[in-house]
C-alpha cells in the first residue's frame, strides 16, 4: 500500500522532529554533564577544554560561541596566565564583530604570551586588517609567517592586507610563494588575479582567475570549515557559495577587460 502524498509529508515532518529533538535532547544532557562536572572538579584545564569543545567549526553539533565564551571566561578566571585563554577569548570578539575589545584582548595575550603562542600574531593581524590598520596588520603576518611559513591562509590574508593598502606588487611576491606549495589554492589564485588586475597586468590576471574558477569548482563545505574554524559550520554553505560567486564575478570583469 503506497501512502497518500500528506501522509509522506506528514511522516517525514515527525521524522525530522524526532531527530530534532533526540540532538535537542542529547546536546542538553551534555550541557548538565559539563556544568556538574565542572561544579563537582573545577580546574582551569577543563575549563578550557569545555570551550574548546563549543569553539570548532569542524564540530558543528557543538559549536556554540556563548558556551565556549562561558568556560573560557571560567579558565582565564582560575589562571589567569593560561597561555591560549585570552586568545580564544579575542577571536570570539572579533567574530561578534567587537573589533576594539578583540584588539584588546589580542593586544594582552601577546603581551603575555606572544613569543608562546605565535597564531595570536595572526589573529592580530587579522582583527587590524578589519580595522583598516593595514600596515600594522601586514607586520603581524609576516611575524607570524616567520614560523609557519607555507601556511597558505595566513600567505593570502597578508596579501589582502598588503592589496587593501595599495602595495600590489608586493602582494604578488607573498602570493607567488604561497603558490609554489599550493598551486590549485582558490583563494590564493583568485588573490593573485586581483593583485594582476590592479596592475594592469590583465593576461596575467585572467590565467590565474580562470584557475581559481577550476579550484573553487572542486571544493566542499568541509573545505570552508577547515579554512575557517572558529566560524560557524552552519553557514558553511553559504561562505562557499559567497567564495564561488566573487571568483566567477571577478573572472567576468577581467574578462571583460580584456576585451576593451
Amino acid at each position: 500500500m503506497r501512502l497518500s502524498s500528506t501522509a509522506s509529508i506528514l511522516l517525514g515532518t515527525l521524522a525530522c522532529g524526532i531527530v530534532l529533538a533526540v540532538f535537542a535532547s542529547r546536546y542538553h544532557v551534555e550541557r548538565v554533564w559539563e556544568d556538574a562536572m565542572y561544579g563537582f572538579f573545577p580546574s582551569a584545564s577543563r575549563a578550557y577544554s569545555y570551550g574548546e569543545r563549543h569553539f570548532s567549526a569542524l564540530n558543528p553539533a557543538r559549536y556554540d560561541l556563548d558556551r565556549a565564551e562561558y568556560f573560557f571566561n571560567k579558565a582565564v578566571a582560575q589562571d589567569p596566565d593560561n597561555e591560549k585563554v585570552l586568545h580564544q577569548l579575542a577571536r570570539i570578539e572579533f567574530l561578534r564583530g567587537k573589533l576594539p575589545q578583540a584588539y584588546a584582548l589580542i593586544n594582552m595575550q601577546i603581551a603575555r604570551h606572544g613569543e608562546l603562542v605565535p597564531s595570536s600574531y595572526y589573529v592580530r593581524g587579522l582583527i587590524a586588517g578589519y580595522m583598516d590598520r593595514y600596515a600594522d596588520a601586514a607586520k603581524d603576518y609576516e611575524k607570524y609567517l616567520e614560523s609557519d611559513p607555507k601556511n597558505w591562509a595566513a600567505i593570502n590574508d597578508l596579501a589582502w592586507v598588503l592589496m587593501k593598502d595599495g602595495r600590489y606588487q608586493e602582494a604578488t611576491v607573498a602570493l607567488e610563494k604561497g603558490l609554489e606549495s599550493w598551486p590549485d589554492n582558490a583563494w590564493l589564485l583568485n588573490s593573485q588575479a586581483t593583485a594582476f588586475y590592479e596592475l594592469g597586468k590583465i593576461e596575467s590576471a585572467y590565467a590565474a582567475i580562470q584557475a581559481a574558477h577550476s579550484a573553487a569548482g572542486r571544493l566542499r563545505e568541509s573545505d570552508w570549515s577547515t579554512a575557517y574554524p572558529g566560524n560557524d559550520p552552519l553557514i558553511a554553505r553559504e561562505g562557499l557559495h559567497s567564495l564561488q560567486k566573487s571568483i566567477e564575478e571577478n573572472m567576468h570583469s577581467i574578462a571583460a577587460q580584456m576585451k576593451k
